[in-house]
C-alpha cells in the first residue's frame, strides 16, 4: 500500500555517519533517513546573545537550510534572496527548542553552541532528521568540552529524536517520505526524549479533522520509532 513498500509501522533505513564529516567542527554527523540526507554540525562559541550575559547559563541555537539541488529542481539560495523563508525560520527554531529541552544550560555557562543542519537531499522528514542528527553532533561537542576541561560532566538530562507520522489513504503510517507526505490526509511530527517524554508535537489535518483515537495511534507509532532512533544515536556515539 505504501509507495516505498514498507510496513505501516516501519521506519526508513537509518544511517548516522560520524566519520565522513567536516574535520573542523566540534561535533558532526550525516544522518540518512532513506533518501533524506542531512549534514549536522556543532560549533562552540564563547559569546552569548546579549540578553543572556551575566545569567550564568549557556545557549543552544540552530540554523537550517536546503542545498540548491537537494530537491528535484534547483532551489535558489536564501542568501541570494537576502531573506529566509518562514518555513526555514520555523524549522530552525524547532531544532533549537528541541535540543535545549534536554540540556541543563547552567552546565555550559557563557557558551553558545550553534547547530547547523544542511539538507543534502530531501525526500520528506528533513526537520525530524535534523533534530535526530543534531543531538549526535551536540553530544560530540559536549564530549569535546569535557575533554579540554571546559565542563565537568555531560549537560544532557535526556536524549532527543524526532519522527513523522500521518494518515495516508486512511491508514496510520510511520515516517512519511515525500510521496506520502504530499498526499497525506494528516501530517504530524513528534519530538520525544529517549525516556519517552514529549518535547513537541506538530499536527495538521490536510484533508479532514482526525480523531483522538487516531492521534493516540500515531503517538504509539512515534514512541516505537523514537526507541529505534535512540538506539541508532547510541550506536553512532558508541555509548
Amino acid at each position: 500500500m505504501r509507495p516505498s513498500k514498507r510496513k505501516l509501522d516501519e521506519i526508513r533505513k537509518i544511517i548516522i555517519d560520524t566519520d565522513n564529516v567536516p574535520k573542523y567542527a566540534e561535533g558532526a554527523c550525516v544522518i540518512k533517513c532513506g533518501d533524506t540526507h542531512v549534514m549536522c554540525t556543532a560549533t562552540i562559541e564563547d559569546k552569548l546573545p546579549s540578553w543572556l550575559k551575566g545569567k550564568g547559563e549557556g545557549w543552544i541555537t540552530a540554523e537550517y537550510g536546503m542545498l540548491p539541488r537537494s530537491t528535484n529542481s534547483r532551489m535558489a539560495r536564501e542568501a541570494a534572496r537576502s531573506k529566509q523563508s518562514g518555513r526555514t525560520q520555523e524549522i530552525q527554531r524547532l531544532i533549537g527548542r528541541s535540543l535545549r529541552a534536554v540540556v541543563d544550560l547552567k552546565k555550559i555557562p557563557d557558551m553558545q553552541i550553534i547547530l547547523d543542519c544542511d539538507v543534502i537531499q530531501a525526500d520528506g522528514g528533513t526537520r525530524t532528521a535534523s533534530i535526530t542528527g543534531a543531538y549526535v553532533a551536540l553530544y560530540q561537542a559536549f564530549e569535546h568540552l569535557m575533554k579540554i576541561g571546559a565542563i565537568e560532566d555531560m549537560p544532557f538530562i535526556d536524549s532527543v529524536a524526532a519522527i513523522s507520522c500521518g494518515i495516508y489513504k486512511g491508514e496510520l503510517v510511520l515516517d512519511l517520505d515525500y510521496a506520502e507526505d504530499s498526499e497525506a490526509e494528516v501530517d504530524t511530527n513528534f519530538v520525544m526524549t529517549g525516556k519517552g517524554l514529549i518535547v513537541e508535537v506538530q499536527g495538521t489535518a490536510e484533508d479532514s479533522p482526525f480523531s483522538e483515537e487516531q492521534f493516540l495511534g500515531m503517538m504509539e507509532l512515534a514512541k516505537k520509532a523514537i526507541s529505534e532512533l535512540t538506539k541508532k544515536q547510541e550506536e553512532a556515539l558508541g555509548i
